[in-house]
């Protein structure tokens, strides 16, 4: 499947419902009318940086897909339906510190327009990713608990 697809199958996997429906009609109607809309319209592909590889095969163990790509088809994936509730492990694996921060602010509009909660886990973001967080919850290097609670607090917290 291409990239496309495969945000649109996990769309209608998630329980899209009566809004993939509409959707579906629509794209049929403005195919038949001959309309193209602005890739911009697109906005998980574009977030993600995915609009320039969308028709692109997302490729598995047999057969050359995207490459570089893999770990934000898979964040797309789970960011096509809104949900109140999510976690999502490492997504920066492999990104640079730029496209890391475009994903976390598309996670934080997400969230606060959803009135929603979701937890991402991070090494050692850069700081303009750190501060679009509102709360953390740091980890020692043994996996012990440090803080937890606003971002704000923390560095009061360790003077």
């Amino acid at each position: 499947m291409t990239v496309r697809e495969t945000l649109d199958f996990s769309n209608r996997c998630q329980g899209a419902g009566s809004r993939y429906d509409i959707l579906s009609k629509l794209f049929r109607r403005e195919t038949l009318a001959g309309i193209k809309p602005d890739p911009d319209v697109d906005a998980f592909l574009k977030i993600l940086g995915l609009d320039i590889c969308a028709y692109t095969l997302v490729g598995n163990g047999m057969r050359r897909g995207i490459s570089g790509g893999k770990k934000r088809v898979t964040t797309g994936e789970m960011l096509v339906v809104p949900a109140k509730a999510l976690s999502l492990d490492e997504i920066s694996t492999g990104l640079d510190s730029s496209t890391t921060l475009q994903i976390v602010k598309c996670l934080r509009q997400s969230v606060h327009v959803m009135d929603g909660t979701m937890v991402v886990s991070l090494l050692q973001p850069a700081p303009g990713t750190f501060e679009l967080f509102d709360d953390i919850i740091p980890l020692s290097e043994s996996q012990q608990l440090v803080y937890q609670g606003p971002r704000v607090n923390l560095i009061s917290m360790f003077q």
